[in-house]
């Protein structure tokens, strides 16, 4: 029997896209930007507690147009150690908005 392989072909040209971290020249795929952030720029979040709730917001502003986003992590308030032993899956978490805001609002690593 006959298959058509174009599908499969298409699939396999198709590249994924390639980003650049926004403070630096280092470039790869959006998985590879992702660890790279995390590792290398976690200086650039923010943190604030409300006053109210003591919850620790996580903040990243988008350096191409100033627009800022923030990321609770509610369990700190509970557990002062929680942010110190998870403080690299928060920076994924949080460099995780800004790469979908890049994508969506600047079309980067399209």
């Amino acid at each position: 029997m006959w298959k058509c392989r174009s599908k499969q072909k298409q699939l396999r040209l198709k590249k994924e896209a390639m980003f650049t971290c926004p403070y630096c020249e280092f470039s790869g795929k959006r998985s590879e930007v992702h660890n790279h952030l995390a590792e290398n720029h976690g200086d650039t979040l923010g943190v604030r507690v409300d006053e109210f709730t003591k919850h620790t917001f996580y903040v990243i502003t988008c350096p191409v147009c100033g627009a800022s986003y923030e990321q609770v992590t509610k369990k700190a308030r509970r557990d002062p150690s929680f942010v110190s032993e998870y403080e690299y899956e928060i920076r994924l978490v949080v460099f995780d908005l800004l790469l979908y805001h890049l994508q969506g609002e600047h079309q980067l690593g399209e």
